[in-house]
């Protein structure tokens, strides 16, 4: 085989044909071969290309008996066999020479390349190969029957055995290795990789057969089995390959009775198992046969890898399914050498393995580059660092946020899009990720519901309280999760809307109005307006929400979940002091003592605490007690006083509480990391990271019962009943407020409607991204529908007005992401999507529902638990926001920066400027929340879409287009020009 000669300097390289390889950026010509793959990829998509398991198998000398020898293999990365350790190397991106590249092209040139052969057995298959190369003239006649012999060697392959027989075979390999390694020395003089038999050899095993060629055939093909062994069958690494997958068989060897390379490219009809010749059993679609005279092992071997690289390349394993001809198979060849990159040699180690990387560009989106015929200038771009297109993929929401133009137009569309996936949206959910999922969500939702209900009780002198909290929750979630368009969002109350409870409820008892049925009336009207903004389709104005808004806003909500958690774990102190002046050395002298009110008196105590009605007559009927039997608590409520040095001391619970607090968030943390790491089986780390927030609410439940301290625990009502006991289940609608009330409440509803819309709709843009990749489609209107229903049958029932809780929903779409489970050794799992369904968000809402009757148990929870999971949402939320990427790069130098897109395409300093404007707008959004103008807040809300308009003022749209999303009027006018200017190319011309 020659080396193809170099090319005089400051020529372009071409290929053997005279196609340049290479083209220079400016030219916009597409070589043939581009079109020759352009026609054979985009021709014929009807079928999808199973993915290609490959095996290389090298023809060495065991114990003076040819056999073949498994050396590598590949799914998607390549392994090696360590020789010397025996056992499988790490995955690693294969390195390959542009030598071994060029020479597997010349191989295919000159070789023999066999289309839709049909063949049930590899003798079959083997024998019509070489019968086919002796018709052409490529291999002398009286060498069919040597290499058929050898191409029917047995097979062995690299299995992982159990420990105890690889224990047992320790003694049997060092006393066997002598015989078995000395015929490898006197057979081979020239081979690295192993040994061969001589010429004699081959003719005195063949000699007592040549008269009966049928039975020898029949006796060679005894050396590989006609079906998988039990060893092939029970191979693990079969879970590595997907279930289509079909194999590629490499087969590269030296032998002496060939004076010139036997090269077959091979492709069978049908994919057929071919017994023993694969490691595991998948049957084999492709054969690539080199064999050659001694002395070019490591060629071989090279051109072998080469082979088997290609074979894996998603690419070029679509063009060797569709190829039609040689022709097709060297274009697919030549496309692969324009997307190669050489690394300098002098400037890393060819030894060194690759690490495969997190994520590598698809096959679809090399075929679209493909189809755009920028083809050539692929290894041009590359070699600059990455993407130098103008503007990114565009942000797209979807058909759904289309205004129809038509009454409830959005609306039917909405239902028409959901009801085929309604029995799915019940079945879909039967799967053990959904236990984790509903779990988790509920202790979210029972302590917001818990949180909130306390707070609202508070704020509204406990007309809605906890209770009202539980069954509002347990109503609406559930109804909402039923019938919704987006089932994975999960409604609870909010901050803002708590704020306006607030503020009603001072308004309404300052002028004497009654408020429940002023609020009965703000929801009903902002029921009717949230109808208008249905069948109007008001939804659509989504659209002009870009990143900038949704991350604006997603960090907030998140903010708020993490400032309250530590807000309620800073309040542990006020309850639970640490004993800074204690001394366990002076414990003795410490005591407290209850003394009776006269008592006290007469010692000359300030007795000041207040007594109730109901304890005065007990007063002065005590005169007979005991003061100092009396509890700390009793003591107070009677009147009596506490004196002594260890009346105010507690056990340090503060602390304990911070353990549990941040216990529970750290440890949710690193079991969520645990699927990533090094140990276990992957499906043990993948059930560790599902029920990770469970396992660390456990152990730290396990924690708090083993100490036995009285740390604030759960506390849920145990009876069906009001919180306050002069109201009923019904609000009645008319009698206690005067007549022009009922029109006035449509004022406030105005500014209520408002916050439910861009707090629900916001939410629901943030769930529906297409990084989440949801298949069953969202509903907009449908969602906001039923929002506005559930606003009118909750302010009649007097019970807590309900949105789309954004943290809580991330949390719900992250707890059921989908990962491939077949990945390839090396491969990082698959992001799938999500699992689409509402049977996790209806248990979670109806087990709400029946906390009541579960609180027996739910009295075990320590309250500093459910806060360090609150932490965890807030937490986990904000990953994968870019305005906390690019706050960090404030405090990085550059050279220290990750290699961002955004920072390939616009300056620092520009980047640094747009993400101070995104932290002003929190900051203020933050203060608003804080004081009384909280009121305003869905209406700044609001503004945050004026400011982003404002941007176009600041930024080009080049800059923005990459840090945030051009506005969709934008967008259309820059189609509009791309349009436009091969128009008016063509008037010129």
């Amino acid at each position: 085989m020659e080396d193809p000669g170099l090319p005089p300097t400051g020529t372009p390289i071409r290929a053997p044909t005279g196609t340049p390889l290479w083209t220079p950026p400016g030219s916009q010509r597409v070589s043939p071969a581009a079109e020759r793959l352009l026609h054979i990829l985009l021709d014929d998509d009807s079928r999808p290309t199973p993915t290609i398991f490959t095996e290389m198998d090298t023809l060495q000398s065991e114990g003076g008996e040819l056999e073949w020898k498994e050396t590598a293999r590949w799914v998607k990365f390549e392994e090696k066999v360590e020789e010397g350790a025996d056992r499988w190397s790490k995955p690693h991106v294969s390195t390959l020479t542009l030598h071994s590249l060029m020479e597997l092209r010349t191989c295919l040139q000159t070789g023999g390349i066999v289309l839709d052969l049909e063949g049930d057995g590899l003798p079959q298959i083997v024998e019509e190969i070489v019968d086919r190369q002796v018709s052409d003239g490529l291999v002398a006649p009286d060498l069919k029957e040597q290499i058929i012999f050898v191409l029917l060697r047995k097979h062995r392959h690299q299995t992982r055995k159990p420990i105890h027989q690889s224990l047992a075979g320790i003694g049997k390999s060092s006393s066997a290795s002598a015989p078995t390694r000395s015929p490898q020395v006197n057979l081979s003089h020239s081979s690295a990789s192993g040994t061969h038999h001589s010429t004699e050899d081959l003719h005195c095993r063949q000699a007592s057969s040549l008269s009966r060629q049928h039975l020898a055939q029949s006796r060679s093909m005894n050396d590989i089995s006609d079906t998988p062994s039990t060893d092939q069958m029970k191979n693990k690494f079969m879970k590595k390959i997907p279930r289509d997958a079909e194999a590629s068989n490499i087969l590269v060897g030296e032998v002496d009775f060939l004076s010139k390379p036997f090269v077959s490219f091979v492709r069978l009809a049908q994919a057929t198992t071919l017994g023993g010749l694969t490691e595991v059993p998948v049957p084999t679609r492709f054969l690539f046969i080199l064999l050659g005279p001694h002395g070019k092992t490591k060629s071989y071997n090279e051109i072998g890898r080469a082979i088997a690289t290609l074979m894996v390349d998603d690419l070029f394993s679509d063009v060797a399914y569709k190829a039609r001809d040689r022709e097709d198979l060297i274009a697919g060849v030549d496309e692969f050498l324009d997307e190669v990159i050489v690394l300098p040699p002098g400037e890393w180690d060819p030894k060194i393995r690759i690490e495969p990387p997190k994520k590598v560009t698809s096959a679809e989106m090399r075929k679209s580059v493909l189809n755009l015929n920028e083809l050539g200038q692929m290894n041009v771009s590359a070699g600059a660092g990455g993407e130098d297109e103008e503007f990114p993929a565009p942000h797209e929401l979807g058909e759904e946020l289309q205004f129809t133009g038509r009454f409830g137009g959005g609306l039917w569309l909405d239902i028409k899009r959901k009801v085929p996936w309604f029995c799915s949206d019940i079945y879909d959910g039967f799967h053990i990720q959904s236990i984790s999922a509903v779990l988790f969500i509920y202790l979210g939702c029972i302590t917001n519901a818990i949180t909130f209900g306390g707070l609202l009780g508070d704020a509204t002198d406990n007309y809605q309280g906890v209770m009202e909290s539980f069954l509002g929750t347990a109503l609406a979630g559930t109804v909402f999760c039923v019938f919704g368009g987006q089932p994975l969002i999960i409604l609870s109350s909010t901050g803002p809307i708590l704020i306006f409870e607030k503020l009603l409820y001072e308004f309404s008892k300052s002028n004497q109005i009654d408020y429940m049925e002023l609020r009965l009336w703000i929801g009903l009207h902002s029921c009717l307006q949230c109808f208008v903004l249905v069948l109007s389709d008001a939804s659509y104005i989504i659209k002009y929400m870009t990143r900038f808004t949704e991350e604006g806003f997603s960090s907030l909500i998140s903010f708020i979940f993490i400032s309250d958690a530590i807000k309620k774990m800073v309040g542990a102190w006020k309850y639970y002091p640490i004993n800074r002046g204690f001394k366990p050395d002076s414990a003795t002298s410490y005591r407290c003592d209850c003394l009776a009110p006269d008592q006290a008196s007469a010692l000359g105590f300030n007795v000041s605490a207040p007594l109730g009605d109901e304890n005065m007559t007990l007063l002065f009927n005590l005169t007979g007690l005991d003061w100092s039997q009396l509890g700390k608590k009793e003591c107070v409520r009677l009147g009596g006083l506490l004196v002594g040095g260890s009346c105010k001391y507690v056990p340090d619970l503060a602390l304990m509480s911070f353990i549990l607090f941040f216990g529970t968030f750290s440890t949710t943390v690193a079991l969520k990391k645990f699927k990533f790491s090094r140990y276990f089986p992957t499906k043990l780390r993948s059930l560790v990271s599902d029920f990770s927030i469970m396992i660390s609410i456990l152990v730290f439940c396990g924690l708090d019962l083993l100490l036995e301290l009285d740390t604030p625990k759960l506390l849920v009502p145990t009876e069906i009943k009001p919180t306050r006991p002069d109201r009923g289940w019904l609000v009645s609608p008319f009698g206690k407020n005067p007549w022009w009330w009922y029109l006035l409440s449509s004022v406030p509803a105005l500014l209520v409607t408002i916050l439910i819309f861009m707090d629900q709709q916001i939410s629901a843009v943030i769930v529906n991204r297409k990084e989440n990749k949801l298949k069953k489609g969202c509903g907009y209107h449908l969602d906001l529908f039923w929002v506005g229903v559930l606003m009118a049958v909750c302010s009649l029932l007097g019970l807590p007005w309900y949105v789309a809780a954004t943290v809580i929903s991330v949390a719900h779409i992250d707890s059921l992401r989908m990962e491939s489970e077949s990945s390839a050794p090396g491969e990082q799992p698959q992001f799938l999507g999500v699992r689409e369904q509402r049977l996790t968000g209806i248990l979670v809402f109806v087990l709400t529902g029946l906390s009541i009757f579960l609180a027996p148990v739910l009295q075990y929870i320590p309250m500093p638990v459910l806060y360090g999971v609150f932490l965890y949402m807030g937490v986990a939320s904000l990953s994968g926001i870019q305005l906390w990427e690019r706050t960090k790069l404030y405090l990085m130098p550059p050279k220290h920066q990750p290699d961002f897109p955004f920072l390939r395409h616009v300056p620092l300093r520009r980047v640094h400027l747009f993400t101070l404007v995104q932290i002003l707008c929190l900051v203020v959004l933050w203060v608003l929340k804080s004081t009384v103008l909280a009121i305003i807040f869905p209406v700044m809300i609001l503004g945050l879409l004026v400011v982003r308009k404002l941007l176009d003022f600041m930024f080009s749209q080049h800059d923005l287009a990459w840090l945030d999303d051009i506005l969709p009027e934008k967008d259309k006018k820059k189609k509009e020009k791309k349009k436009a200017e091969p128009e008016s190319d063509e008037e010129c011309c």
